[in-house]
């Protein structure tokens, strides 16, 4: 009689126990990522009165079961349905985020590392991305700053925040390219200021800046020549450089030959200083002193708006006296239909130009538009009256087709490089293309443009970022935007993974933590996109407590207790009944 009274108590507990895991689902139906959990019922031991007896042949008699006594019940199991996906919640905001499969995320109070599916998370004021419910630093990868990609290490706290990522360093451009088409009956390209494009461009330091370029038709209506024509700053005021150079400068070496065909040929450069009578005369200085050793002599100051030239030579294999070596000149006809005729041979005279402004190697060319040449560039440099370099470059295309053929003469140079040299060196060397121009009939008009960048839109430069947005991938990469265009990897959550998610331990706050059962935490964790999970940004998961079923259980939960209640109720009548067997 008393073990039924014990076994109606137990019973009692143990559905009391379960209304208390099925109240618990309930009150958590809208916590965030909480996972349901059941509880599985086991009898308690049996008290055996006989036991089992195998059958008997010599008697003819059959085997008899043993005769057992429950005592009762227990609560064999209480399992998390940690496995079950709970429904998505839209939050738009980019810092909440959803795990869809099975990972968890790393979460640490400085000391411990803790897993979470809740992904509620923030920035805080150090910078670090952060549990909303407690504070704890969601863990992760940073980015080597040696290959700016992520670097899969012992997961860290994430500070995706700090001074060094509010903003983005600006890059002066390197790259530009002139697009459209020329038309050789544009008035505007043989006018003296020439036809205008404009470049916009940053220095180093992020400044914009427009550089307006010239583009002038020259005899030939095949060849133009481009220059700088003006430079302004943001707010359009006039920049005033120390130098502008178009291509590079170089010497001439020792016994280099130069081929041009016999034939009148004419001077693409510009002189030092104007022609006199027809003729550009180009003054060798005395080249030797006392010594007979070669000087190295310097540019010299200008006279009167005029630039002097001072030329480096040495001579090999000249049989004149030294005297008339040292007077030599060198007359260039200007007039194309008396020039003179040069034969290929070897010049043993090496000339070197020295400046601190570097400018234009001049070119040759023949009347169709082409020469041979065995020679490295050499230049000449021309100044203003304030002792700045202005030089351009000439763009050729060929007559017959109007395709682009080369820069100064070179067939293979498709690009100019736009040299300029302020006070505070900002500036950077810009390669311009023009190789995607072409020059054919437009009807009078030109259609240029010139953009920053190359066409992959490398170079292009920009200013500096001001950060403007965080964004999430699926994968965990964590992006910064800047208001100049740019993006930025600022590192990666990682993820924990277990081989037995349902061996993991409640520590509250929507933690778990890892026991023997679930299996240790590397502390290196892994890529979520490694398993087939992944993270969806702007969303939480919900509690996946079906109500429907704890409604279902709670019944019979219900009935299970009254149950047992009348179990004691009526042991008690039982016993009742056996005391008044007295009277």
């Amino acid at each position: 009689m008393m073990r039924s009274l014990f076994s109606g108590v137990s019973g009692l507990k143990t559905h009391q126990t379960r209304m208390d895991v099925i109240g618990n689902n309930i009150a958590n139906v809208n916590t965030t990522a909480y996972k349901s959990s059941s509880m599985v019922f086991s009898d308690m031991i049996s008290q055996t009165t006989q036991k089992a007896s195998g059958p008997n042949a010599a008697t003819g008699t059959g085997g008899i079961n043993a005769k057992q006594i429950g005592l009762g019940v227990k609560a064999g199991a209480i399992n998390t349905y940690i496995s079950g996906q709970g429904t998505a919640q839209s939050t738009n905001n980019p810092f909440d985020i959803m795990i869809n499969g099975s990972s968890f995320f790393v979460v640490s109070n400085g000391s411990e590392n803790f897993f979470t599916r809740d992904g509620s998370f923030y920035v805080d004021a150090a910078g670090n991305l952060a549990m909303t419910s407690n504070g704890y630093n969601v863990m992760g990868w940073k980015v080597d700053p040696d290959t700016m990609k992520i670097k899969p290490d012992t997961v860290s706290a994430l500070r995706i925040m700090d001074a060094t990522n509010m903003t983005y360093p600006p890059e002066a451009t390197t790259k530009a390219q002139v697009t459209g088409v020329i038309d050789k009956n544009d008035t505007s390209l043989t006018s003296s200021t020439g036809k205008y494009v404009s470049l916009s461009f940053y220095d180093s330091l992020g400044y914009s800046y427009t550089a307006k370029l010239a583009i002038k038709q020259s005899s030939n209506e095949n060849e133009y020549s481009v220059e700088l024509a003006k430079l302004t700053d943001a707010y359009g005021k006039d920049i005033d450089v120390s130098g502008v150079k178009f291509g590079s400068t170089s010497s001439q070496k020792v016994n280099n030959t130069v081929k041009l065909d016999t034939t009148a040929y004419k001077w693409n450069g510009t002189e030092l200083q104007n022609a006199v009578g027809g003729s550009k005369v180009f003054d060798l200085a005395e080249l030797f002193d006392a010594a007979a050793t070669v000087d190295d002599p310097k540019l010299a100051d200008t006279d009167e708006g005029k630039a002097a030239l001072a030329a480096l030579a040495k001579a090999y294999g000249y049989e004149g006296s030294e005297k008339e070596f040292m007077n030599l000149t060198v007359t260039l006809t200007n007039d194309a239909t008396s020039g003179t005729n040069f034969q290929s041979g070897t010049y043993s005279v090496q000339q070197l130009f020295y400046n601190q402004l570097k400018g234009l190697q001049p070119s040759f060319s023949t009347p169709d538009g082409a020469y041979t040449e065995d020679i490295e560039n050499f230049s000449l440099t021309s100044f203003d009256t304030s002792g700045r370099v202005f030089e351009g470059a000439t763009i050729v295309y060929n007559p017959d087709n109007g395709t682009f053929s080369g820069v100064n003469g070179m067939p293979n140079q498709t690009s100019i490089t736009l040299a300029l040299k302020d006070a505070s060196g900002n500036f950077e060397d810009i390669s311009i293309d023009f190789s995607k121009t072409t020059m054919y009939d437009k009807k009078g008009t030109s259609t240029l443009e010139a953009t920053s960048g190359d066409a992959g839109g490398l170079g292009a430069g920009r200013k500096s970022g001001e950060m403007t947005g965080v964004s999430i991938q699926t994968n965990g990469m964590i992006y910064a935007t800047y208001d100049n265009g740019m993006t930025k990897l600022l590192g990666q959550i990682a993820v924990a993974r277990f081989a037995n998610v349902s061996g993991l331990e409640k520590a509250g706050d929507n933690l778990y933590s890892a026991t023997l059962n679930s299996g240790e935490f590397d502390g290196v964790g892994v890529d979520i996109t490694a398993n087939g999970d992944k993270m969806s940004p702007g969303q939480l998961e919900m509690s996946n407590v079906d109500l429907s079923q704890e409604f279902t259980e709670m019944i019979t939960t219900q009935r299970g207790f009254q149950a047992n209640s009348r179990i004691i109720t009526v042991s008690d009548t039982l016993l009742e009944e056996l005391t008044n067997l007295k009277r």
